[in-house]
């Protein structure tokens, strides 16, 4: 490995090294081919669930980079390669999904892919072109399944040198761990990752493979193919590993993942991940998570160094990453249901959005029946729910006017609950006082 130049010719590797994104890169010439014209490149996306995840996003912002510096962007989904599983970064073997989960999986990252990367063309453009796909989708089961074993062998097996593939990171980790050890499946992944390297640049003139700094031996094994194959150079840049301040790997919360598919992390808790980062991520991830200038993230950076920073920061963040993935509108709406923690009114919510803003609010169910019969009183439920210890605590709280539905204040006491008080199809919020907060959910 050559190390990463300190100043580069290219406006796109400029770009990228400013905003952290370079860990490695295969050659130094690559930097002189890129300033000489646009160039294809490509970076695989494994179909391991049903949606990427924020770990994705820096290797979809690099593509997006390339693709506002005028290069031709591929993103590739493995197809074939995921019925195998990479043992890349893994302690353990994947387990092996079925053809018809793995076909879903496919589905949606590409349509994901597409969506993620059509907005990121929307937002902040430079120079990318006006017309046609922003990035080209590629699925590898295309190629890679018309092969019989005894073909690939002779054809693309023959190139690697056994001994050169025990001392990769990926492999050589994984037999260090004796138990567990290494299936010849998964120590097979590389031979196939690298001819796919090999197909796209004979098919499509693709000289370049991004990929997380796990994948450099699986890039490095592409390049060294292709050159076998065809005598010509192809180049591969990885990112880095990105972590939190405190060490946590990006895109983990306590719940799991941080999915990009709305169904699986809720717009509400993505927008709230970023909200929650530290004064001491804020500057990386706005350099690596959205397209905002130099000279305005510089001044955020500032703004967190000065420690006058009392959540703005965290507030842009938040705003462009959650426009970038879930749309200007969807954001807008998050926003605007922040706020309702605050006391804004809650309305025009759906059950799932409202539940995601208040998941950690203890709640009570109660029969929908009662509502639409007028069979239960305001008192009653405040007692019910245990905001108040009895009706005369609930009277008194609501004679100074500390009750709300909803973030509306209520004042009459023989306010019976109906349908009408409901902020979504079966929820609504009871307050008492400025901060107790209660869900009640008709059943």
């Amino acid at each position: 490995m050559n190390e990463q130049p300190r100043t580069f010719k290219s406006e796109v590797l400029q770009e990228l090294a400013w905003r952290g994104f370079i860990y490695q890169l295969t050659h130094d010439e690559l930097d002189e081919e890129l300033s000489q014209g646009p160039m294809t490149l490509y970076c695989g996306f494994d179909p391991t669930a049903s949606s990427l995840h924020v770990g994705n996003l820096v290797a979809i912002m690099g593509l997006a980079h390339f693709y506002r510096h005028g290069h031709r962007p591929m993103a590739l989904v493995g197809g074939a390669t995921g019925l195998i599983g990479d043992p890349s970064g893994r302690s353990t073997e994947r387990n092996l999904m079925d053809e018809e989960t793995l076909q879903g999986n496919v589905k949606c990252i590409g349509g994901q892919l597409n969506t993620v990367l059509q907005t990121a063309r929307a937002l902040h453009v430079d120079q990318a072109p006006e017309d046609g796909e922003a990035v080209e989708l590629v699925n590898n089961a295309d190629w890679l399944k018309e092969w019989s074993f005894i073909d690939f062998l002779r054809d693309v097996g023959r190139h690697f040198r056994v001994n050169q593939m025990l001392a990769k990171d990926s492999v050589r980790a994984r037999l260090e761990e004796r138990e567990q050890g290494i299936s010849y499946t998964e120590f097979s992944y590389m031979l196939i990752q690298s001819y796919d390297f090999l197909h796209l640049f004979k098919t499509r003139g693709c000289r370049l493979q991004l990929g997380g700094s796990d994948q450099w031996g699986n890039i490095t094994s592409g390049v060294d193919l292709t050159r076998r194959r065809t005598g010509e150079s192809t180049f591969g840049l990885t990112f880095p590993l990105i972590t939190s301040a405190d060490g946590k790997k990006i895109g983990k919360s306590l719940g799991g993942a941080v999915y990009l598919d709305g169904e699986m992390t809720s717009s509400y808790a993505f927008y709230q991940y970023w909200i929650n980062q530290a004064d001491a991520d804020c500057g990386r991830f706005l350099r690596l998570f959205t397209f905002l200038p130099r000279a305005e993230i510089e001044a955020l950076e500032q703004k967190v160094a000065a420690g006058e920073n009392r959540g703005e920061v965290q507030q842009v963040l938040a705003r462009e990453v959650t426009s970038l993935i879930h749309g200007p509108e969807e954001c807008e709406k998050v926003i605007r249901a922040s706020r309702m923690l605050f006391g804004e009114k809650i309305e025009g919510l759906n059950d799932r959005d409202l539940g995601s803003i208040f998941a950690e609010v203890p709640s009570t169910d109660v029969a929908r029946e009662r509502l639409e019969g007028g069979e239960l009183g305001l008192l009653d439920l405040l007692v019910n729910t245990g905001l108040q210890k009895s009706k005369g605590q609930a009277r008194r709280l609501l004679e100074q006017g500390g009750v709300y539905i909803n973030n509306e204040r209520v004042e009459d006491p023989g306010h019976v609950l109906s349908t009408g008080d409901l902020a979504s199809e079966s929820m609504l919020v009871l307050r008492a006082g400025k901060k107790r907060y209660h869900v009640v959910r008709c059943v």
